[in-house]
């Protein structure tokens, strides 16, 4: 977690995550290259090329995953992603009605975890932050910032139960 000033905080998903999504390729990829790699393999050049195009693929997730980049700020929660395409997603802070916090087991041993905001904004009305690290208290950061700004904004929750 990285704070550039007072207000905007920003966080990236953790090397480990990429690891979690990608373990079984990761695995195939390996066992590809040491297979193809045997002298009496009778499809190594092909293992050897499927290898390498499973690097090329792992190499691109991994440039993804690291250009992730989530910035908290006053009245926006800001998501920014992409490597030749980059994508901007904005949430209004006050229109967040929701959160959620859930660890595969890799991200329990790990010690990562994904937080998915709910809003009720039209364009982005959940957001997964994915690979932030448990010491991170994001939903109490994010839940100060909202209530805040609801009650700047005069927002006002209405349920029916």
């Amino acid at each position: 977690m990285r704070q550039e000033d007072n207000s905007i905080i920003s966080l990236q998903p953790s090397i480990g995550q990429y690891f979690i999504n990608e373990l079984p390729l990761l695995l195939l990829c390996l066992a590809m290259l040491l297979v193809g790699g045997l002298p009496d393999c009778a499809y190594s050049t092909l293992l050897l090329v499927l290898s390498l195009l499973a690097s090329l693929s792992l190499l691109y997730r991994f440039i993804y995953l690291r250009s992730i980049r989530y910035h908290i700020g006053s009245e926006q929660l800001i998501c920014e992603h992409g490597v030749f395409q980059r994508s901007v997603n904005y949430m209004e802070l006050y229109r967040v009605v929701d959160f959620a916090e859930h660890q595969t087991l890799m991200q329990q041993l790990c010690g990562l975890k994904s937080v998915t905001v709910l809003s009720m904004d039209r364009t982005t009305p959940k957001l997964d932050m994915t690979g932030i690290k448990n010491s991170y208290d994001v939903v109490s950061l994010i839940r100060t910032k909202v209530e805040t700004n609801k009650r700047r904004k005069g927002v006002y929750e209405i349920t029916n139960r």
